[in-house]
């Protein structure tokens, strides 16, 4: 047990945690008014779902010994994880910071269903995904599985994460259909400093996402670190150039996506290749999701925030490039193509492919199930009233007459024909 690790694992178990509260504001500011409560409550939820569920199995099932394709039930509601050693910090603090991995990851696949899935069949098809679909495919990278036995990098969930939480997005987006005035009305962002102020915090809860998956307060964490702030910079210096080039303006929901994308790309390679290879990388990543996000904007598709733009083009260039830049000098694991290994992109891409094809049938049948017992969408009416209403009874701004204030003449000094209306609030 080392206590420089525990006390560096402590820290990014608790910056994780906090990338899913700023996914909420992220994806909360990207959607109308009427349903910015049902869409932040759609990340929150998945903190106390997804984190009792994978204490209680989700966690056994990832990394326990198992087989090369699932782990067994012997850490089935902690059994044997307490304060022993694993590696150098604690086998329960493990299963935490590991824990905020499976929240974040549930909560990502609500980005492509907001505004129309109902809240409960939500709610039971993410609890349901996070143990049949996440927990193996965790297995197969991280818990000794089959893709970790081939060689397959991924240092914090590029793979395992955003490829796979993209998929279950697509499938649902499929399977729950397109919101009932898509694309004939107009969509906008109802709260823009929310998502400038939910990438901000996403990228700095990542440090603890990338840097806290070394699993250690070591030198491989440094690397991680430096990557994890070089790679979203490149991303936005070209997503910004690509956005003046397309619009003749840099936009602040282009600057926050391309944060993100960013992010998302740098993930499975943080701790494997150098700095200034994490700026190409950065740099590279933003085209294809860039590209992604306008061909998407003309198809029937209605993944609503671009989840498959954002996590899964930028997931998989990541997954890909990693195999281009790793180098065996920086991390003891594996080189890549530039280092005289092609063989590493091939394992690569079966990996990303692996991840595709599990998630997508997996993320199909668990929804066809939940749809057997609960309607997946609201009823068009509801979709129309806005589903902070009508799934939560609540508000997130007061529709409707609010406070006013008048002013008194005498305070004034102007004549009362001068004095302004009172403006109702809104």
């Amino acid at each position: 047990m080392n206590q420089a690790d525990t006390a560096w694992m402590l820290v990014s178990t608790a910056l994780v945690l906090l990338m899913t509260p700023a996914l909420a504001f992220f994806y909360g500011g990207l959607v109308r008014s009427k349903n910015a409560l049902n869409t932040m409550m759609m990340s929150f939820i998945s903190l106390g779902f997804v984190g009792i569920l994978w204490a209680v199995a989700g966690y056994s099932l990832a990394f326990s010994t198992g087989n090369a394709w699932i782990g067994d039930l012997s850490n089935a509601m902690l059994r044997g994880v307490g304060l022993e050693a694993k590696g150098t910090i604690p086998h329960a603090l493990f299963m935490a910071y590991q824990g905020t991995f499976a929240i974040i990851t549930a909560a990502l696949i609500s980005g492509a269903i907001v505004e129309r899935m109902r809240f409960s069949a939500y709610v039971a098809f993410i609890s349901l995904w996070a143990l049949v679909v996440y927990s193996p495919i965790a297995h197969w990278v991280w818990g000794g599985g089959w893709l970790a036995q081939w060689g397959a990098l991924d240092f914090a969930g590029g793979t395992v994460v955003h490829v796979n939480a993209a998929v279950a997005a697509v499938v649902a987006v499929l399977v729950v259909g397109k919101r009932s005035d898509y694309p004939s009305s107009s969509m906008l962002p109802h709260n823009v400093p929310f998502v400038l102020l939910g990438s901000g915090l996403l990228w700095f809860g990542w440090f603890g996402f990338n840097a806290g998956s070394a699993l250690a307060a070591s030198p491989i964490a440094g690397l991680a670190f430096v990557t994890t702030m070089l790679a979203p910079a490149a991303t936005l210096v070209v997503w910004t150039i690509l956005d003046v080039m397309r619009s003749g303006k840099p936009t602040a929901v282009g600057a926050a996506t391309a944060i993100v994308v960013g992010l998302v790309a740098i993930t499975p390679a943080a701790g494997f290749i150098s700095p200034m290879n994490a700026i190409l990388l950065g740099g590279f990543a933003a085209i294809p999701s860039y590209l992604a996000l306008q061909i998407r904007a003309r198809t029937s598709l209605d993944d609503s925030l671009d989840v498959l733009a954002a996590h899964g083009v930028g997931g998989t260039v990541g997954a890909l490039l990693t195999g281009v830049f790793a180098e065996k000098a920086l991390n003891t694991v594996g080189d890549g193509l530039l280092y005289g290994n092609p063989k590493q992109v091939l394992i690569q891409g079966a990996a990303v492919l692996a991840a595709i094809v599990y998630s997508g049938i997996g993320s199909f049948v668990l929804l066809k199930l939940v749809g057997l017992v609960l309607p997946l969408r609201v009823s068009r009416t509801d979709e129309g009233d806005g589903l902070d209403v009508t799934q939560h009874g609540e508000e997130a701004y007061i529709h409707g007459e609010g406070f006013t204030t008048t002013i008194p003449v005498e305070a004034t000094g102007a004549a009362p024909s001068m004095v302004p209306t009172p403006v109702t609030a809104r």
